[in-house]
């Protein structure tokens, strides 16, 4: 009995790590400084699948539901269908136990407007599916819906409105809009009929927010539909200043620019280059608001150009900078620089130089020394182009680096790259692992009700050196969002942090690398925080899951672009053994996706 237990407790961890890290045990996670996991096989790893069906729009009365549902393995268990309206709360419709799976649902007691259905199915193995939602409109009454005109819009913007169960022939509708939160609304568009389309021309009004809706006026009654709020109107380029990159250029050089948008906000600083007396212009490289990036001029032949800047923002407008004129491109000499690898360094890492001579190179050498010191140690010899090191940091101490780069030229001269300086190398064992986020709520790829931020450590987590006398159960605490700007990270940048009781809590913060708040907003959601035990790389550790709840305070939500996130934790957090977290951040793994 013994080894038979111990056989499947061994399938398991290996099964684990087959199938990908981490995974969740589900429970929640108390943290000791002794901590064992307890595993057991199953005959069920794979969750169940469903698929609702479309039920069309509009709809009212009675309706019926119908969603489909397998599982190859444990068999279903059981099929929910939830609804939320627009701006509500998720409420259970019904849990179907057999199949078909249908469910009744009575629209005459819910408000007519915009509605999204979901259903999700568990298998009898506890294993649940993703919900698999539609959107309809319940209709039961004169409704009007006017469609979504945008987060961002700019030049002439298409709008559509319509009519539900008039029942009259004669009847007048407009789309309106107001400046934001002011409710003075003025006539964009109007038309006879329960069907109206029109082209705005957005150009006509002021760049900033605006509220917009749309009315039907039947007889002498009014009737109006969902207002969309915090609309941006931008018709307005950004402003764009490139910076003198000198003369001559060789090697990898840095262009960068001064650029900025007061409305939309800024999306791209494409940098270009053209041969002096061309009129063709060529991208070089392109950076996001930052407005800087590296630029291999290598790839040029040697010869005078003229260099510019284009920035773009959020709503498509763009602007060009002036031009600068009889930039050198020479290459003829050696050059040669030692490529970034990163603030953070642990494990081996990859360390990249870039050399080029007319003479020829006859090796590379990279080197290392403390930071701020003179005394440079070999990492390695390379004596052929891409030149690189593998370099074991486990091998020194943790602390701060400087890096540099030797070219040695076929006429026997050495050259020294600028040096990189304060890498830092952190090898301790606990660490941030990952960071997800889970899409529960009704919009995806924005931040609402039901989302998940997922953070995961190496290994089990002190939960009370996050907050006093936790112990991973559920815990009340506020989410912030806050636009990138108020932080000087530019509109890209927007980041989150968990707050209890007005303080933040030492998880550290998570860069969404992306615009999921309006220019200058803070958005804060009531949240609820457990931690769960979890594998990773075979071993126990901690995940801390952060659920959104309704939003506390705060205007301005908009949906993110797929992107990568970045976790920085904290280093107050401590490990279950009492080891202090590693400064270095974790970036998103899996699929770039759109977040929430």
């Amino acid at each position: 009995m013994y080894r038979i237990l111990a056989l499947f407790s061994l399938l398991s961890l290996l099964l684990a790590a087959t199938l990908g890290m981490p995974a969740t045990s589900g429970a929640t996670y108390v943290a000791t400084s002794s901590a064992t996991a307890s595993v057991q096989a199953s005959s069920d790893w794979t969750p169940p699948t469903a698929t609702l069906a479309d039920p069309g729009s509009p709809v009212k009365d009675t309706v019926t539901l119908t969603a489909t549902a397998s599982d190859g393995e444990s068999g279903i268990a059981s099929v929910v269908f939830e609804a939320l309206p627009n701006g509500g709360a998720w409420s259970t419709l019904c849990t179907v136990t057999t199949a078909p799976y249908t469910c009744s649902w009575n629209t005459k007691l819910v408000a007519d407007g915009g509605w999204t259905i979901r259903a999700r199915a568990m298998d009898n193995a506890g294993y649940a599916s993703t919900w698999s939602s539609v959107s309809t409109v319940v209709a039961n009454n004169l409704l009007v819906v006017l469609d979504n005109p945008g987060d961002t819009l700019r030049g002439t913007v298409p709008l559509a409105a319509r009519v539900y169960n008039s029942g009259v022939l004669s009847l007048t509708t407009r789309i309106e809009y107001s400046v934001a939160g002011a409710d003075n609304w003025k006539t964009a568009c109007s038309g006879l009929g329960s069907t109206l389309s029109c082209s705005w021309a957005s150009i006509g009004v002021t760049s900033q927010d605006y509220d917009f809706r749309a009315v039907a006026v039947v007889g002498v009654t009014t009737y109006a539909s969902a207002v969309w709020t915090d609309v941006t109107v931008d018709n307005v380029a950004p402003t764009v200043t490139m910076t003198d990159p000198g003369t001559p250029l060789r090697g990898t050089v840095t262009l960068a620019a001064t650029a900025a948008d007061a409305g939309s906000g800024l999306a791209s600083v494409t940098f270009q280059y053209a041969l002096s007396g061309s009129s063709t212009w060529t991208p070089a490289c392109t950076s996001g608001d930052t407005a800087t990036c590296r630029f291999a001029t290598t790839a040029l032949a040697d010869a005078t150009y003229s260099f510019r800047a284009v920035a773009a923002d959020l709503a498509g407008n763009t602007a060009t900078s002036a031009t600068i004129a009889n930039r050198v491109v020479d290459n003829s000499v050696t050059s040669v620089s030692v490529e970034d690898p990163g603030a953070f360094l642990t494990g081996t890492v990859t360390v990249n130089a870039n050399a080029s001579s007319t003479g020829g190179i006859v090796n590379v050498v990279i080197q290392r020394a403390p930071a701020g010191g003179s005394t440079w140690t070999d990492l390695c010899t390379d004596t052929t182009s891409p030149y690189s090191c593998s370099w074991n940091t486990t091998g020194v101490a943790d602390g701060l680096y400087d890096l540099r780069a030797v070219a040695l030229d076929g006429r026997g001269a050495t050259t020294i790259s600028s040096v990189v300086s304060s890498r830092r190398v952190d090898n301790s064992p606990f660490r941030a692992y990952d960071v997800q986020a889970v899409n529960g709520g009704a919009s995806a790829g924005k931040l609402d009700a039901g989302d998940q931020l997922q953070l995961t450590y190496s290994s089990l987590l002190q939960t009370t050196s996050i907050s006093a006398g936790w112990n991973g159960s559920a815990l009340a605490v506020q989410l912030r969002l806050r636009d990138g700007n108020v932080l000087g990270l530019g509109n890209k940048g927007d980041t989150l942090d968990v707050l209890r009781s007005g303080s933040v809590l030492p998880l550290g913060s998570v860069n969404l690398k992306e615009e999921y708040a309006k220019s200058g907003k803070t958005i804060t959601f009531n949240a609820t925080m457990t931690a769960v035990q979890v594998t990773v790389n075979g071993a126990p550790a901690t995940q801390v899951v952060v659920t959104l709840g309704s939003v506390a305070s705060g205007t301005g939500l908009r949906g993110g672009n797929p992107s990568a996130m970045v976790w920085t934790p904290s280093t107050a957090a401590t490990s279950a053994t009492g080891a202090a977290c590693a400064g270095m951040p974790a970036t998103e793994t899996g699929t770039v996706d759109r977040d929430f």
